[in-house]
């Protein structure tokens, strides 16, 4: 399967479309195994492993967060927050079959909404995604925040 142009934004509009309507499970589904959800504290950095982050998380850390915030002693969300990604159009910024590699890039703002409280993020997503069986899937979101190195409250949610 080769993925067209417009498979791909699409992928990238379903995936936030899945954290607006909470739907966590599936949209870890949509992860690699070894797939990795990292938020650098500096947006210039290309080295994930050696530098600070606001969030490096693989997928078993992303569901360990799922299963937290859907849990009935989860007190710091209820109520419960909510979330909307507005997204620019994705762009492919680049196609290697060869080495199973599709990424894209999305200017974005995100807002996160709880108990009349909201804060609002806007940066750029960066997607690697790869086929496996077939479907499309996260190797890597990376989300580079415009003021990544500010002071910012608590994310509750994903961004």
């Amino acid at each position: 399967m080769t993925p067209t142009k417009e498979e791909l934004i699409q992928f990238v509009l379903h995936e936030c479309r899945l954290l607006d309507d909470c739907e966590y499970e599936q949209w870890l589904d949509l992860f690699l195994e070894d797939g990795m959800y990292w938020m650098p504290l500096d947006y210039q950095t290309e080295e994930e492993k050696l530098t600070t982050s606001l969030f490096y998380e693989d997928k078993l850390l992303l569901d360990t967060r799922i299963r937290r915030y859907a849990g009935d002693r989860t007190f710091s969300q209820q109520p419960k927050s909510r979330c909307q990604h507005l997204l620019q159009t994705p762009m492919v910024d680049s196609v290697d079959e060869t080495k199973n590699e599709y990424k894209l890039y999305t200017p974005f703002q995100y807002v996160e909404y709880r108990l009349g409280e909201t804060q609002t993020f806007s940066g750029w997503m960066r997607h690697t995604l790869s086929i496996l069986d077939n479907k499309l899937k996260i190797k890597q979101k990376r989300i580079d925040l415009i003021n990544s190195d500010a002071a910012h409250r608590s994310i509750q949610l994903f961004i």
